[in-house]
């Protein structure tokens, strides 16, 4: 949201209204721009918005949709989420639209938003005052043409959608549209489905394995699309190793997989540094292996959790080792920080952790 965006939506709001003074707004707008994140953006032109539209209620929703350019291609966006753009139309919405005696109108305009920019966060504020109604239109926006739509059904309703606020209903509540949108034909709706049954499985794994078993006996959706829901889905539960898991998704976490100790370059690195190792993995018999590595900070008050990263998914052959090869990059990411100390790096086989290796980590000299 910078001073380009806005004036860009000022503008397109006068086309719709010569009675927005789209130069006041802009200036408004953007007078202390650089202090504040991006919530803080979209929310100040979003309020914009409300001081300078001329007209109220349904009026001001329907100046509001005729201002978006005629498609979203047509506004210049190239992918589904949309463009940030319109992040405020939503906001404002969401902050002045929440009247009982208005709520299917501002159902109707977020649905006609989300195409322009994903609408997710607005109606969660709709969610919490009004659950039955936001429900309902939900349960519309989940049978819509429009596959952002479509998506926008899931998406609204997690349980732990990220940079939004929670809603305090239960877990469960919006799995009578996970039934419907799982089949769906776009990856967009099923990748929101798959993150949505990620956010039920932190607390509620058992649910989403029956869910996900009672889908595979429906045969509703293709196996590669269900396949891949199936691990998104458990993508923390098998970095945590839950058995069951691996199962639901082809691995024996008791299969007899002999993992060689782990062969490291060195023993001492500094951060920034690349971690390479390799292993050699045997089996009796033709055997399916989901392969993980994890790297633990130790020593005395350590309590942070391994970082789990995927390595590979393979068949190890008969009688022929397979060998794992793979660098790491010694860094810190924007969800795990890494500190100068003492590490085991360790395989994780089909659920099952192995004996780890040993490594230090020291700083780089200043």
């Amino acid at each position: 949201m910078n001073p380009d965006r806005i004036a860009r939506i000022g503008r397109e709001m006068q086309a719709a209204c010569p009675d927005f003074d789209a130069a006041s707004f802009t200036a408004q707008v953007t007078a202390d721009l650089p202090r504040l994140e991006l919530k803080a953006r979209i929310a100040r032109t979003a309020e914009g918005l409300h001081q300078h539209l001329p007209v109220t209620g349904p009026a001001a929703l329907d100046t509001l949709l005729r201002s978006l350019p005629a498609t979203p291609e047509a506004a210049g966006s190239e992918t589904d989420f949309g463009l940030y753009t319109y992040a405020p139309h939503s906001a404002y919405v969401a902050a002045h639209h929440l009247h009982p005696d208005h709520v299917d109108q501002a159902f109707a305009a977020l649905a006609a938003i989300t195409p322009y920019f994903s609408a997710e966060d607005a109606v969660r504020t709709f969610l919490i005052a009004y659950p039955r109604q936001t429900l309902a239109a939900a349960a519309t926006w989940a049978t819509a043409s429009d596959h952002r739509v479509r998506r926008l059904a899931s998406e609204a309703l997690r349980p732990h959608l990220p940079w939004s606020v929670g809603t305090g209903l239960p877990v469960d509540t919006a799995l009578p549209l996970l039934d419907v949108l799982y089949a769906d034909s776009s990856r967009f709706v099923t990748t929101s489905v798959a993150n949505h049954l990620r956010d039920i499985a932190r607390t509620r794994p058992d649910l989403i394995l029956a869910t996900l078993t009672r889908w595979r006996t429906e045969e509703r959706a293709k196996d590669s699309e269900l396949a891949f829901i199936t691990r998104e889905a458990l993508k923390a539960r098998l970095k945590d190793g839950w058995a069951p898991a691996y199962t639901l998704t082809g691995y024996d976490p008791q299969a007899a997989v002999d993992v060689s100790a782990l062969r490291l370059t060195r023993t001492e690195y500094r951060l920034g540094d690349s971690l390479t190792f390799e292993a050699d993995l045997t089996a009796p018999t033709d055997t399916l292996v989901h392969v993980m590595y994890v790297l633990t900070r130790t020593g005395p008050g350590t309590t942070a959790k391994g970082k789990v990263a995927h390595l590979t998914r393979a068949t190890v052959r008969a009688g022929t080792p397979l060998r794992l090869a793979k660098t790491h990059p010694l860094k810190s990411t924007g969800t795990a920080a890494l500190s100068p100390g003492s590490y085991h790096l360790a395989l994780q086989v089909n659920g099952r952790r192995h004996p780890p290796a040993l490594l230090r980590i020291t700083s780089r000299p200043t």
